[in-house]
């Protein structure tokens, strides 16, 4: 995985690493000094409409305080059941960016940016 993210580096693009909900925290911790986002999957990923699991709320708390403690910026993203309940738990958590699907495109096109709003808080 090193080389993999030097060569993604040495192109001159941002590299990032994703986390299943199965997958610990570990298995990234040593690449933290060469990526520039962690995305975490709050759903195990395949089809829209799956409810957050919640344990990746301790993920992305964990995974938040190694972020820090590298003194990067590294941006923390969750993707999966983020909707306007759980995206204010994975703020608190530690996330910076949040993916929504199925939240945001729920009833008519006209209620698409009431949606954002809710789930931006």
């Amino acid at each position: 995985m090193h080389r993999s993210l030097q060569v993604i580096h040495g192109l001159g693009k941002r590299a990032g690493v994703s986390l299943n909900p199965a997958t610990p925290v570990d298995a990234v911790a040593h690449v933290l000094d060469l990526v520039d986002l962690v995305l975490v999957m709050s759903v195990n990923p395949g089809f829209g409409g799956q409810t957050f699991i919640a344990s990746a709320l301790d993920k992305i708390v964990d995974l938040r305080r190694r972020i820090d403690a590298t003194g990067r910026t590294i941006d923390l993203e969750v993707d999966g059941g983020v909707n306007a309940e759980t995206a204010p738990q994975a703020r608190a958590a530690g996330a910076d960016v949040l993916v929504a699907g199925s939240a945001v495109f729920a009833g008519a096109a006209g209620s698409y940016a009431d949606n954002i709003a809710r789930i931006r808080g």
